[in-house]
């Protein structure tokens, strides 16, 4: 299981981790994606192409924009 934390928005879940999962997939499994939010892998802002691991813990920081 990979733990996710959605910053600003209350969620907090745990996802199925499938071997060859990417930061990418975690992203899409809330909602997001990588031109509306950064992930940070264990802490560490990630890359979208990043394997994920089991057991792994990901915050999903939402990208706000305006004008």
């Amino acid at each position: 299981m990979i733990k996710v934390k959605v910053l600003g928005r209350g969620i907090e879940k745990e996802i199925e981790w499938t071997k060859g999962m990417k930061v990418a997939d975690v992203l899409r499994e809330v909602g997001f994606n990588t031109e509306s939010a950064i992930a940070k892998l264990n802490g560490r802002v990630a890359l979208e192409d990043e394997n994920v691991k089991d057991g792994d813990y990901v915050e999903v920081i939402p990208v706000v924009s305006g004008g």
